[in-house]
């Protein structure tokens, strides 16, 4: 209720001008309402960046480094949540499909995503190096840690910390510090703005969008559209067809 009442305030307001009798609740009656905090939006030179810090972990040459760049690569390139990632099994991989299947995921679903031929390269890499260190078998971690075993997501936020501090990223969105999980916001904002500029239509765009990521609820994706400022314009636009439309 609290939320609902955070969306009809401004349309209240509105109404107050034209109708000074109108009624509405001025104080947070029921508690402050849960906003969610826009995220850091990385640009392509801070990605290309980061993967390149992963590349230059210790000790050269070994799996760790290996570990780390493609996983944040993928998680960049795919959208994925940090969770998805680490519990990646091999036999989750289908190279030749170019397929992943992320199973039983935040919301129990499972769900199948494909792949853009360059990361398929990029994990044919590290598969290259990871076949020295453990097995395959498609039970087995396919993000293995230098113990042989699955990462650990302290671990992961711990190692993510230090690289962040190396290239001196600074966060721009809500958060105190750029995180993990933004890479997967980075994604999807990123996706929605080529539609932008392909001319696609951008309903249908953000239904098939809210698939691939995982969204319990298609609002869930629509929410970047007004949540995050990179995508404003987009936001404007769609509310421009509307208008001309609803005025025709």
């Amino acid at each position: 209720m609290a939320v609902r009442l955070d969306v009809l305030r401004p349309f209240a307001k509105y109404l107050m001008r034209l109708d000074p009798l109108t009624e509405f609740p001025l104080t947070a009656i029921f508690g402050k309402s849960r906003r969610r905090r826009a995220p850091h939006i990385y640009t392509h030179q801070e990605i290309v960046g980061l993967l390149a810090a992963a590349r230059r972990l210790g000790p050269s040459g070994t799996l760790r480094p290996a570990t780390y760049e493609a996983m944040l690569g993928l998680i960049a390139a795919a959208g994925l949540r940090k969770s998805e990632a680490l519990h990646l099994r091999c036999g989750d991989l289908d190279i030749h499909r170019r397929v992943l299947t992320i199973r039983k995921t935040k919301f129990r679903k499972t769900r199948l995503v494909p792949l853009h031929t360059t990361t398929v390269d990029a994990l044919k890499s590290y598969l290259g190096v990871r076949a020295r260190y453990g097995s395959m078998r498609p039970e087995a971690p396919l993000f293995l840690s230098s113990s042989g075993g699955e990462l650990r997501q302290r671990t992961v936020q711990s190692v993510f910390a230090k690289l962040r501090d190396e290239l001196g990223l600074i966060a721009r969105g809500g958060y105190d510090a750029v995180r993990i999980h933004d890479l997967r916001h980075s994604f999807i904002c990123r996706r929605v703005r080529l539609w932008q500029e392909q001319g696609a239509n951008i309903d249908n765009a953000i239904a098939a969008l809210s698939t691939y990521v995982g969204h319990a609820k298609i609002s869930d994706t629509y929410w970047y559209l007004t949540g995050v400022p990179d995508l404003m314009a987009v936001a404007g636009k769609q509310f421009e067809l509307f208008a001309e439309g609803h005025h025709g």
